[in-house]
């Protein structure tokens, strides 16, 4: 048993609490990883708001990385000392997860969204009762965490020098915009790509689509700010939110967009977006939306011009492989994800979420320990 403290989440009408508690040690195939930082994502926030359903109380967090602290039985990947990364969860033996794509697991929701262990045991306990964790797996908004060995990943010996905290994200939102332009959409050189939204995920593929040779890379954003921060990362073009968008990109590219990366979940911007689809094209789609929300295409268009709508979870990412390829990508200069981040005091979490929400920061990390 291990001794921790936790932000806790009440829901949206509370404050994260700051809690002492009981962490279980580690079973069969479980990590004991003490916490250094945890970055915080859209769906930390969908989540304390319950537009992602999951049981409170609850400890958040899954963009965690850290030092291992000890190892259950049958793990052999990682030991005590390792620096790691955790990322989500997964079952490791269904279809999916035996073809790797461990994002589209059978039972991601038990592994992710449960708020327990896969064989519904409890592992964080607190004075107040029971506190529901291993939220992707993890629960890193804590000073340590029980994961599994499978959504673990330990960091290359050639990121030693790269802060520790800072690796955190690459857990979920920068793997998910990454993974969408070099997974997913497979995005080819010299083709047009078109992101729109410079949040994390964005921004994210923008850099991706820099790495892949896309151009023109097109981004779109309500705020100025972000717009100006994608220029820098390897937009050729941005287009500001607000005025008559389909006659900016059309002048941009008059032939047709031939991959679109949608991170908002608006629908009307969606619709936009493959409107503007060339032949072939491909519509990329990570935004969370409303769950009775519904899309409109034309079946002609999508069809006679062999366009594809595609939602994309984690970006398709195997993070034991393409997070160690990320970390290649920053360590060369690629991937220089650094700028997108600002740091906060693991107790200044209310703080971290306020300015993640507002867009003052685009990608708020806790450093934990």
């Amino acid at each position: 048993m291990t001794t921790i403290r936790a932000a806790v989440c009440y829901g949206a009408q509370s404050p994260f609490t700051i809690e002492e508690a009981t962490l279980g040690a580690p079973r069969a195939g479980e990590v004991l990883v003490r916490i250094v930082g945890a970055g915080i994502c859209h769906t930390d926030m969908a989540a304390r708001d319950q537009q992602v359903p999951v049981p409170l109380p609850m400890v958040l967090g899954h963009e965690g990385s850290g030092v291992v602290e000890a190892v259950g039985p049958g793990v052999t990947e990682v030991a005590p000392g390792d620096a790691v990364i955790l990322t989500f969860a997964s079952c490791g033996t269904c279809p999916n997860c035996s073809d790797d794509a461990p994002a589209y697991c059978y039972q991601f929701g038990l592994y992710n969204f449960s708020g327990m262990r896969p064989d519904g045991s409890k592992a964080v306990t607190s004075p107040a009762g029971v506190l529901h964790s291993h939220f992707f797996g993890q629960s890193s908004f804590a000073t340590h965490a029980l994961a599994s060995e499978r959504n673990v990943v330990k960091v290359p010996a050639s990121a030693a020098h790269v802060p520790l905290a800072l690796l955190g994200p690459l857990g979920c939102g920068l793997q998910t915009g990454a993974g969408a332009v070099l997974n997913s959409m497979a995005v080819k050189a010299g083709r047009a790509l078109l992101v729109i939204g410079a949040g994390a995920v964005g921004l994210s593929a923008v850099m991706a689509g820099k790495i892949a040779g896309a151009t023109p890379i097109i981004a779109v954003d309500l705020h100025e700010n972000r717009l100006d921060l994608a220029r820098e990362l390897g937009a050729t073009h941005t287009v500001q939110g607000g005025g008559d968008l389909v006659a900016a990109l059309r002048d941009i590219c008059p032939d047709g967009l031939n991959y679109a990366f949608d991170t908002t979940g608006i629908a009307a911007l969606i619709e936009l977006a493959f409107g503007l689809l060339a032949p072939r094209g491909i519509l990329g789609l990570v935004g969370a939306s409303d769950h009775e929300a519904m899309l409109h295409f034309n079946e002609l268009s999508l069809m006679g011009g062999g366009k594809r709508v595609m939602g994309i979870l984690e970006g398709d990412s195997d993070p034991k492989v393409f997070i160690p390829q990320l970390i290649e990508h920053h360590i060369a200069g690629r991937f220089p994800f650094e700028k997108l981040v600002e740091t906060f005091a693991f107790e200044d979490i209310n703080a971290a979420f306020a300015c993640g929400e507002s867009g003052r920061v685009i990608k708020p990390v806790l450093a934990v320990s």
